[in-house]
C-alpha cells in the first residue's frame, strides 16, 4: 500500500452537478466566463507545474527565493507546535522550505481541488516527513469548508496561501477569502499570504504568453476538461489562448478566443460563439506591498511583517488574526 493511500484523506469535492451549473451560468452570461477554479483537473495540474518552470514564468523563482531566505523568520514569527493549513496546495514545493523551518508543526492540511494531484503530493510529504501528521482534504477553498474532525490541533492554526492565486479574485471576494481564512485560522491564528506585485507590463505579458505555448494549452485544457466530465462538443483547437494586461486595473486578464461563428452543445444547451467572441478564463490582480496590507487590513487581519524578493516581484505577508 502506497504512503498516499494510508492517509486519512477528506473528501469534500464538488458534486459535478455544481461544475455543470457553474458552467452553464458562466457561458449564459453577457460577458461568458468559466471559473479558474476548474483549470485544475490532473492534466491541468500537470500544465500548471510545467509553467512554473518556465522561464517567463518568474512567480515561482521569486517567491522560493523569498522562502530560502526568510523562511527561519516566518518559522519564528509563527511559533512552534502549528497546524498548517495550505490552501491550494499543489505541489507542495515552497511547502517544504517552511516545513523544515517549523519547530515541531503538529499537522499539514493540504486543501486543493485537484485530488489525484493533492494525493499523490500529499503522499510525498507524508513520506519524506515522517513523523508530521499529513491530513489532505480535497475541496474547494473558494468555499468555506470544515477543517476535519479529529485533525491534530496544535497550539496555534496557520493558514498558507503561496503562489499568486489570490489575484485570481476580484477585490470584494479577495477580501471574503480573506475574511473566511481567518474564520478558519481562528483566534491567535495566523495567515501567510503569497502576493504578487505590480511590474514592468511586458514582464507580465510574458509571463502569462510564454513561447512554447503552455500557457495556452493549459488554457484549453478547461474546454478539454468540459468536454470530458460534462458531455460537451467543444472543439478546444478552434478557441485561441489570449492574455492581457490592463494597467488601470492592475490585472491580467486570460481569455479563449473563438476562431470563428461556432456552435457548441452541453447536453440540451446550445450555446454560440460569433467569431471573435472571449471566454474569460482567468484575473490575475497584482499589488504593490501597500495594497496589500490594505486588503488585508480591510478583510479584517493585522498585518506584522512583509518579505520581498531582491527583484521586488513578489511578497509574503505574515498577517495574525485577533
Amino acid at each position: 500500500m502506497t504512503t498516499a493511500a494510508r492517509l486519512p484523506v477528506h473528501d469534500l469535492s464538488p458534486a459535478a452537478a455544481a461544475f455543470r451549473a457553474d458552467v452553464l451560468r458562466g457561458l449564459g452570461a453577457r460577458r461568458k466566463r468559466i471559473p479558474s477554479k476548474y483549470f485544475y483537473d490532473a492534466e491541468g495540474s500537470r500544465l500548471f507545474d510545467r509553467i512554473c518552470a518556465l522561464d517567463e514564468y518568474y512567480p515561482t523563482r521569486a517567491e522560493l527565493a523569498i522562502m530560502e531566505a526568510h523562511a527561519p523568520a516566518m518559522a519564528a514569527a509563527l511559533g512552534p507546535d502549528v497546524v498548517l493549513v495550505e490552501y491550494g496546495s499543489g505541489s507542495s514545493v515552497k511547502t517544504r522550505l517552511l516545513l523544515d523551518a517549523l519547530d515541531r508543526p503538529a499537522a499539514y492540511l493540504p486543501v486543493d481541488i485537484s485530488r489525484e494531484h493533492l494525493l499523490a503530493a500529499a503522499g510525498r510529504i507524508a513520506t519524506d516527513y515522517p513523523g508530521l501528521a499529513v491530513v489532505p482534504v480535497v475541496a474547494d477553498f473558494t468555499r468555506p469548508f470544515p477543517v476535519p474532525d479529529g485533525a491534530p490541533g496544535g497550539k496555534r492554526r496557520v493558514v498558507y496561501f503561496p503562489g499568486s492565486t489570490i489575484g485570481n479574485f476580484r477585490p470584494a471576494q479577495a477580501r471574503r477569502l480573506l475574511r473566511d481564512m481567518a474564520r478558519l485560522a481562528g483566534r491567535g491564528g495566523a495567515v501567510l499570504l503569497g502576493v504578487d506585485l505590480k511590474k514592468d507590463p511586458a514582464v507580465l505579458h510574458g509571463a502569462y504568453n510564454d513561447a512554447a505555448g503552455v500557457t495556452a494549452a493549459f488554457n484549453r485544457n478547461v474546454l478539454v476538461r468540459i468536454n470530458r466530465e460534462l458531455g460537451a462538443d467543444f472543439r478546444p483547437q478552434r478557441f485561441f489562448h489570449h492574455a492581457f494586461y490592463t494597467p488601470g486595473r492592475g490585472r491580467i486578464e486570460m481569455h479563449l478566443v473563438s476562431r470563428a461563428d461556432q456552435t457548441v452543445h452541453l447536453g440540451e444547451d446550445a450555446i454560440r460563439f460569433p467569431e471573435g467572441e472571449s471566454i474569460l478564463t482567468e484575473y490575475s490582480y497584482k499589488y504593490t506591498v501597500r495594497d496589500g496590507r490594505a486588503l488585508a487590513i480591510r478583510s479584517g487581519l493585522h498585518p506584522r511583517q512583509v518579505w520581498v524578493d531582491d527583484g521586488r516581484r513578489f511578497s509574503v505577508h505574515f498577517l495574525n488574526v485577533a
